[in-house]
């Protein structure tokens, strides 16, 4: 039997959750890092827009306003636990596995793991969520030119930390 929503809720809302929360998962998940704190996040930046959802349905991108709620409520979510950088992916241990894909995601994820959550954002949209360089600071809320100058900072501390990371496992 197929659930129903409360007869309160938009429809426009509900048929909006079922389309991109999977997306919005993904993206909070690589940008805090961790599952439960992702479902909080998502679930947070839903309520949010639902409480303006007249407002944001008639938007040419409520997604992207969902994204910029989320990608906000991230950095608060940083800020207030004042600790350093959220591991990406707890469950995964550092181990020696025969794939070499298996061996660069991890250090890729941890590299990522490293940098500010702002940097750790701009490449998430950018690379992951494949959106332009407007829609990054659309989504952000700030300007074009420092969702360049965060992107090319980011790509070179990934490129430096993928360099001494390889000579680390190079005998």
């Amino acid at each position: 039997m197929k659930r129903r929503p409360p007869p309160s809720v938009d429809p426009g809302f509900v048929e909006f959750v079922a389309a991109r929360s999977a997306a919005l998962f993904r993206t909070a998940m690589l940008i805090v890092g961790d599952r439960h704190a992702a479902e909080d996040l998502v679930q947070s930046a839903l309520e949010r827009a639902y409480r303006h959802w007249d407002r944001v349905a008639g938007m040419d991108a409520p997604e992207a306003y969902v994204r910029r709620i989320l990608a906000n409520l991230a950095a608060d979510h940083h800020r207030l636990r004042n600790r350093g950088p959220l591991p990406l992916l707890e469950h995964d241990a550092p181990m020696r596995d025969v794939s070499q894909d298996v061996d660069e995601h991890d250090a890729v994820m941890r590299i990522l793991d490293d940098l500010p959550p702002r940097m750790r954002a701009v490449l998430v949209l950018r690379y992951y969520d494949d959106l332009s360089e407007a829609q990054i600071a659309e989504a952000l809320g700030i300007a074009v030119g420092t969702v360049k100058s965060q992107a090319a900072r980011a790509l070179s501390k990934l490129r430096e930390a993928m360099a001494s990371s390889e000579e680390q496992r190079t005998p």
